[in-house]
């Protein structure tokens, strides 16, 4: 953006466009973790019934840790 469409975002939003990309980068975020721990609590879950194998679960595990690493090094790059 230039400065004058930054400045006619801020005098019609009242805010600066740096805090709609950090709102939403948060809200990714926050998604994004509330997503890992349901995951993983049902994999737990599973695990514990025995309906999925430890390799499963690590499977689970192990999937969501990159996703979050992945997005974290395009994200916040």
């Amino acid at each position: 953006m230039n400065a004058a469409q930054i400045s006619a975002f801020q005098a019609n939003g009242g805010f600066a466009p740096s805090v709609v990309a950090t709102v939403v980068l948060s809200l990714v975020f926050a998604v994004l973790l509330l997503w890992g721990v349901w995951a993983m609590r049902t994999a737990y879950t599973g695990w514990a019934e025995q309906h999925l194998s430890q390799r499963q679960f690590l499977g689970v595990v192990v999937r969501f840790v990159a996703m979050y690493l992945v997005l974290t090094y395009f994200l916040l790059s």
